[in-house]
């Protein structure tokens, strides 16, 4: 039984690094295209056989019941993308967008992304959870400027000067744990071993955890795109490929995420740090608020759902910090239904925009007359992400509101506000999209619908129906987060 969870965690690691290495030496689309899908649906399989048995920690690698709800889910999207992937980067190649050169590179930078976002998740010391989100930093910073146009690679360079002044303030947050931890368990790798540091986090001396937590906060909250740190993800969503603006939205910013839920569970775990809900609450308002506002000023239908993604964190964020087992609990539930949604919905923009030869709102009219298919997609996933029964991003919400409301009062009335100023927003842009006199006619699409139908899927199921199973293990996640 030991060997084969220990083999699980191998593969989720071994898979994707040797088919980079594979990938990068295949020079064929088609070849390539199908070896990465393979890739990503062993990885995912591989993640299942965790359910199975879980490892016994060791310095570098932990599978818990925290990060094993990432990890799953970082393997299933990964999976459905890289489906998706594999007709809209062949229409790309078609249409001439991409050269058959920058194929090799993306297809091997899709494996190396979904190996360190997997290293980032099952890493037990806190050093190589940040050095595997700088791996995945990079990577999708090269693949923003896969199309090498002026747009594309100014976008890859203001992600990249942002991204690492996030990745800097995370560094120096990480040294200033392992600094408050030296003194308790000593110099060494113990200093930086999470199931040492939360065994022993409560001697830690609070003042060095507290400034700890405050520039962790704000490097990983970079890379998850709070407000005021969001300004490269909007630009890295409009000039990158389809599927790396499905994997930002849907993984890559869930990464990020864990690692600040970490870190807080260790102040949680020292009486005398600050608490971190309340910081994080106020971050995760700020950024519901400013980008429900920006909404309305979007004219890129890409640059549009980046900002409902700032928006969809900014309400995960504020869930985790009020705190509790309800609110916990919504919070892991909207981060999962957000990563099937929005995944989802970019999988029907990239198809969307190739039919449309545009990415410009207004020269996108009347899809469902136009492309029927593509059109309701649409149409069902914005009518999910904005919180609309019967799909689970209306309960989650609901969640947290209820649990607002019964713990902060004052605190839910800007949150349903937020809510309410993106739901008018998303609403305004569809109609013209969806309905009316359509822009293009006839254009076929060469969309693969099975990704976006099953992310859907289980979006519409879990709005009607959580299997007890799901919930009892949710439950157990929101009450070991605090």
């Amino acid at each position: 039984m030991s060997a084969i969870s220990i083999n699980g965690v191998t593969l989720i690691l071994a898979i994707p690094a040797a088919a980079a290495v594979l990938l990068g030496l295949l020079p064929g689309y088609r070849l390539s295209a199908r070896i990465n899908m393979l890739a990503s649906l062993a990885t995912f399989l591989a993640a299942l056989s965790l359910f199975v048995a879980k490892p016994a920690p060791g310095p570098y690698i932990l599978v818990d019941d925290l990060n094993i709800v990432f990890i799953v889910l970082n393997t299933f999207v990964g999976f459905t993308t890289s489906v998706f992937s594999a007709s809209y980067i062949g229409h790309e190649l078609e249409s001439g967008r991409l050269a058959p050169a920058h194929l090799r590179f993306y297809h091997a930078m899709y494996q190396v992304l979904l190996f360190a976002m997997n290293l980032a998740l099952a890493a037990n010391n806190i050093g190589l959870m940040w050095v595997a989100i700088e791996i995945a930093t990079l990577t999708t910073v090269l693949m923003v400027g896969l199309y090498r146009t002026r747009a594309a690679i100014e976008a890859a360079w203001k992600y990249f000067i942002l991204g690492s002044v996030g990745i800097a303030l995370a560094l120096f947050g990480t040294i200033l744990v392992y600094m408050a931890a030296r003194p308790t368990v000593g110099e060494g790798l113990d200093g930086m071993v999470w199931t040492i540091l939360i065994d022993h986090v409560s001697a830690f001396d609070p003042a060095l955890l507290n400034v700890a937590f405050v520039f962790l906060l704000l490097g990983y909250g970079t890379k998850v795109g709070l407000v005021p740190l969001h300004a490269w993800l909007p630009d890295a969503h409009a000039e990158g490929p389809t599927p790396i603006s499905a994997v930002l939205s849907g993984l890559l910013l869930n990464v990020a995420l864990y690692a600040v839920l970490r870190f807080k569970l260790l102040l949680a775990a020292n009486a005398g740090a600050i608490a971190p809900g309340p910081l994080m609450a106020s971050m995760g308002l700020v950024t519901l608020l400013f980008a429900g506002f920006m909404l309305y000023r979007r004219r890129d239908i890409k640059r549009m759902f980046a900002y409902s993604s700032i928006e969809h964190m900014g309400i995960i964020v504020f869930a985790f910090g009020m705190g509790g087992p309800l609110a916990n609990f919504a919070g892991l539930l909207h981060m999962t239904m957000h990563s099937l949604t929005k995944s989802a919905i970019f999988f029907t923009v990239g198809h969307v925009t190739q039919v449309a030869g545009t990415q410009n709102i207004a020269d996108i009219r009347g899809l469902t007359a136009s492309h029927p298919a593509l059109g309701w997609s649409l149409v069902l996933g914005v009518v999910a992400i904005v919180g609309l029964p019967p799909f689970g991003i209306f309960m989650s919400e609901f969640l947290v509101v209820s649990s607002t409301f019964a713990r902060a009062p004052l605190l839910a009335l800007p949150f349903v506000a937020g809510l309410l100023i993106a739901f008018g927003a998303l609403f305004l842009r569809l109609q013209g999209m969806a309905f009316g006199a359509p822009a293009v006619v006839g254009k076929p699409s060469h969309a693969s619908y099975a990704p976006m139908t099953s992310h859907l899927l289980l979006v519409l199921m879990a709005g009607i129906y959580l299997p007890p199973p799901l919930v009892a293990w949710f439950q157990h996640v929101a009450a070991l987060l605090g």
